[in-house]
């Protein structure tokens, strides 16, 4: 059965970022991931991460100058410098504290004219850099329902970048809430592409809260990752209705015991 991390970057949102490392830990989860941990020293976060003995799956590099109007900026052409500075952050503090993976966020671009070029040569640079200090790195497609004009928005765009980068250090993050909202078939779509799925990322559809209800059967699902031999975490990204530790009755069946 796979393994789950909790995605900091949604629950226990009422607790600063180390205490967030500490609850999941409690609640039973084998490793955490998070959006942007950039406010807090690596040290800080290294150190929370060995004493719970929780990895830190992948973290995000950063928005961009203009935050969530930019919501990335490794496809856009006009940009090329500040993407290379935020990847170069992301894969330094990810190396800092032992975590596995940096999500490139693309920005909104549309896939306007050199975009798609420029994001697969912005991803190939983060896939060697991160290639020489042991960090993956993921191209997550991210529904335009969820952010608009965002350039890479299906799960085929991200296999074709991946195929364009032709790199070993690059996965695919599919997401169920992304792939859901966009009204594709997330068992279908991981089963044919499982080669290239480094992380796997769950919420209910639509509203993104507790995968336990909504458009996708979240419990087959994890059955089909581990039918497929999926070997790598399910990251339980979505938005708790309530509070965190309220919603928690999903992860019940799953959560390790500490």
């Amino acid at each position: 059965m796979p393994r789950f991390s909790a995605n900091l970057g949604f629950l226990w949102l009422e607790l600063d970022l180390p205490d967030r490392v500490r609850a999941a830990a409690a609640a039973g989860f084998d490793a955490v991931e998070c959006h942007f941990p950039y406010d807090h020293d690596p040290g800080e976060i290294a150190a929370v991460l060995a004493d719970t003995g929780l990895e830190m799956i992948s973290l995000n590099t950063g928005l961009g100058a203009n935050g969530r109007d930019d919501f990335g900026v490794a496809a856009r052409p006009d940009r090329v410098d500040e993407a290379r500075r935020l990847i170069e952050q992301a894969i330094a503090y990810a190396a800092a504290i032992g975590g596995r993976h940096v999500s490139v966020l693309a920005g909104r671009t549309g896939r306007a004219g050199e975009s798609e070029a420029v994001f697969v040569e912005n991803v190939r640079h983060a896939a060697e850099l991160g290639a020489s200090v042991a960090v993956g790195i993921l191209v997550e497609p991210i529904s335009t329902v969820a952010v608009v004009d965002y350039h890479c928005h299906t799960i085929e765009q991200g296999v074709a970048t991946l195929t364009s980068v032709d790199h070993p250090n690059v996965s695919l993050m599919l997401d169920t809430f992304h792939v859901g909202v966009a009204g594709d078939d997330p068992f279908a779509l991981v089963e044919r592409h499982l080669d290239r799925v480094g992380h796997v990322q769950i919420a209910s559809v639509p509203d993104r809260c507790e995968p336990d209800h909504g458009d996708i059967d979240h419990a087959a699902f994890i059955q089909h990752l581990d039918t497929l031999g999926y070997t790598g975490r399910v990251g339980a990204e979505y938005r708790p209705a309530t509070t965190t530790a309220a919603g928690l009755g999903w992860f019940e069946p799953f959560r390790s015991p500490r």
